[in-house]
């Protein structure tokens, strides 16, 4: 979300205007907030990252899609842009809005100064009512560090930590495994 003032307007206005704006809106029960917009190493590192899901589910029944699509939690009227989003076996749209779904089973935020409170609390507490999510990971833009959150057996979300030089597991995926070097590995960095 950004600190702009958000907009009141109901779900069906919401569709008709995000269908003509050239900028991403994130819906919240009747309030819309225009997304900010994302740095050359935010764009790099979602689509980096978007690449080595893509590669690693090889013949996995998942798709990996980028930040065009919107993800809707119904629990809570939130409708958002995840910077990737991982569905498997089937795709399942909102019943509200055709264009969103709602059964992911991995979202990634790459972190930015203007969202990274949002991400980690507010988005993430609305993300954990989605019953198919098992995995949160969180990219940041600082340093080589991913965070993924997994939900346990017992419905518990459990933290690891990994850094440059690491290898982290996705269980969500049946156990792909990506590096985090290749995640942040830049050809055109100085």
């Amino acid at each position: 979300m950004t600190e702009a003032a958000p907009t009141r307007m109901s779900y069906e206005e919401y569709l008709a205007a995000e269908r003509e704006s050239t900028v991403r809106h994130e819906y919240l029960r009747g309030e819309v907030f225009a997304m900010a917009g994302g740095t050359p190493e935010h764009a790099a590192l979602a689509m980096a990252i978007g690449v080595q899901l893509g590669t690693a589910l090889g013949k996995h029944p998942c798709s990996v899609f980028g930040s065009d699509l919107r993800v809707r939690v119904e629990a809570t009227d939130l409708s958002t842009y995840p910077d990737i989003s991982v569905i498997c076996d089937h795709l399942e749209r909102s019943k509200v809005d055709p264009n969103a779904v709602t059964n992911p089973v991995l979202l990634v935020e790459v972190l930015s100064d203007a969202t990274e409170a949002y991400d980690r609390g507010e988005k993430f507490a609305h993300y954990r009512q989605i019953p198919s999510l098992r995995e949160y990971v969180l990219v940041s833009q600082r340093r080589p560090m991913i965070e993924v959150y997994r939900k346990n057996g017992a419905g518990q979300w459990v933290l690891f930590e990994v850094h440059g030089g690491e290898f982290f597991e996705l269980e969500s995926l049946g156990g792909v495994t990506l590096g985090v070097d290749y995640i942040y590995r830049n050809p055109l960095a100085d």
